[in-house]
């Protein structure tokens, strides 16, 4: 299909989705320095924004009825959804937030390896190409060998190496969420697939929660600012993805949203006073840009 310009507002958009995305994280990471744990946090998340995007498609119209076929994928794809939002916030919750966020952008990288693994589909020359790429720039984000931090390999893998796994676990999970929506669910409206799926994490969140004890909240006032901006920012990104979004012709997978650590990277910075050496944020640009040139491939 030909590929078309986006527009100046679709592109300003997609932007302004990036930036509200990194932010949530940055929510995320402040509201669990100050007591709320990570299954509470997803559980409001997912739960809230799934109650309110599912009242807007029905007050437009849209129906969420769903074929037969299609409820076990997309109850699979619920079940990886769950395990990639809670992998991904226990990343955030141990690492700077940005490099948590480079870490799970490998998730390219697995979205391949599932669909070579599982339907046999060899990938693609550009992604064999990206994929020392991205990991090189990986590697000098995460200062694999410790040399910004002086700790050595030993001691900065004994820092980060909890945080990393929690990431990369998170990436895998998505990947294959990606292969299974596109070749088990992808006549599914994409509107109906993220309630559906955001209501069962919901559910599945709130069940465990339950069994821990109850809901985790905050012990302070930062603790409640972080965890009603990470609800209210990744309910109203999650809004504009697929109730605006699709009014400019554009979906949500744009290249251009995976600027998003480079917001977190920053917002970090303002807001937790997190800080990489230069030779981290170089590291991160290449990641960006090389998840980036895959996405604008045709």
């Amino acid at each position: 299909m030909k590929q078309t310009r986006l527009s100046r507002g679709a592109f300003f958009t997609l932007l302004l989705i990036a930036c509200m995305m990194g932010a949530n994280h940055v929510a995320a990471r402040l509201a669990f320095n100050h007591g709320v744990d990570v299954a509470t946090a997803v559980a409001m998340r997912s739960s809230i924004t799934a109650i309110v995007v599912a009242l807007l498609l029905l007050a437009s119209g849209v129906s969420l009825r769903i074929h037969l076929k299609h409820r076990r994928p997309l109850l699979l794809i619920g079940a990886l959804i769950t395990v990639q939002s809670l992998t991904l916030y226990s990343s955030v919750a141990r690492l700077p937030v940005a490099l948590a966020l480079l870490a799970f952008n490998t998730y390219p990288l697995w979205t391949a390896f599932w669909d070579w693994a599982l339907y046999k589909r060899a990938p693609e020359r550009a992604v064999l190409i990206a994929m020392p790429v991205l990991l090189f720039g990986l590697a000098l984000a995460l200062d694999v060998l410790g040399a910004a931090s002086g700790l050595g390999a030993a001691g900065q893998w004994g820092r980060i190496g909890a945080g990393v796994g929690f990431a990369l676990t998170a990436a895998t999970t998505f990947g294959l969420a990606l292969v299974t929506m596109q070749h088990q669910a992808s006549e599914v409206d994409g509107r109906v697939r993220t309630v559906t799926t955001l209501g069962m994490v919901g559910v599945i969140t709130l069940i465990a929660t339950s069994l821990q004890g109850g809901l985790h909240l905050p012990q302070t006032a930062p603790g409640w600012w972080g965890l009603a901006l990470l609800t209210f920012l990744y309910g109203t990104a999650l809004t504009i993805m697929f109730v605006v979004l699709p009014k400019f012709g554009v979906v949500g997978g744009s290249p251009i949203m995976n600027v998003e650590p480079i917001f977190a990277l920053v917002l970090a910075w303002l807001v937790l006073d997190q800080s990489v050496a230069l030779m981290q944020i170089a590291g991160g640009l290449l990641v960006v840009g090389t998840v980036m040139a895959l996405g604008l491939r045709r």
